[in-house]
């Protein structure tokens, strides 16, 4: 299975490729799609929606794993930021992927083993599990490779559940 994680940002959006099986994956690849904040927000959205569809051609994923939003105390940000990863998911489906959406926290704890971890922390721990040898830069990149580590710790257990579901 390949993952493409995604960390919606309106300025810096990061992804992350990972692929494996169950609990054993290994990095593909990694980077950012960045727009000018000077840009009207409708192009930045286009460059997004380029720039993942560039990835997706790529990388051919089996799913895409997003970031669920998170509270913010602006407003602004916050309709921004559901912009985006609604951009996402609309590129997802039509490219017909499996989706799967993970809170922050969720994220955090998956991967870290403390859900209010800081951004070094969460780094390093992607360095460590994907056996980098330098922790990936910029930490938009590093949290995507978090979320789509994280669809590989919960979609083993989604699967042993449909599993039971079927047999019984």
């Amino acid at each position: 299975m390949r993952v493409l994680g995604i960390d919606p940002g309106s300025e810096t959006l990061g992804w992350g490729v990972v692929e494996g099986s169950g609990l054993k994956y290994s990095l593909v690849d990694f980077g950012t799609v960045k727009s000018s904040p000077r840009e009207a927000f409708s192009k930045r959205l286009l460059k997004i929606s380029n720039g993942i569809e560039a990835v997706i051609a790529k990388f051919q994923p089996d799913v895409i794993s997003v970031e669920e939003a998170f509270y913010a105390t602006n407003v602004k940000v916050a309709l921004k930021l559901g912009q985006v990863r609604g951009v996402v998911l609309l590129i997802g489906e039509k490219s017909g992927l499996e989706i799967s959406e993970f809170s922050p926290r969720l994220i955090k704890q998956t991967v870290v083993g403390y859900g209010n971890a800081e951004k070094h922390q969460v780094q390093e721990m992607v360095r460590l599990l994907l056996k980098m040898k330098t922790v990936p830069q910029p930490h938009d990149a590093a949290d995507a490779l978090a979320i789509a580590i994280c669809h590989f710790h919960h979609a083993g257990v989604r699967n042993r559940i449909l599993d039971a579901k079927r047999k019984s």
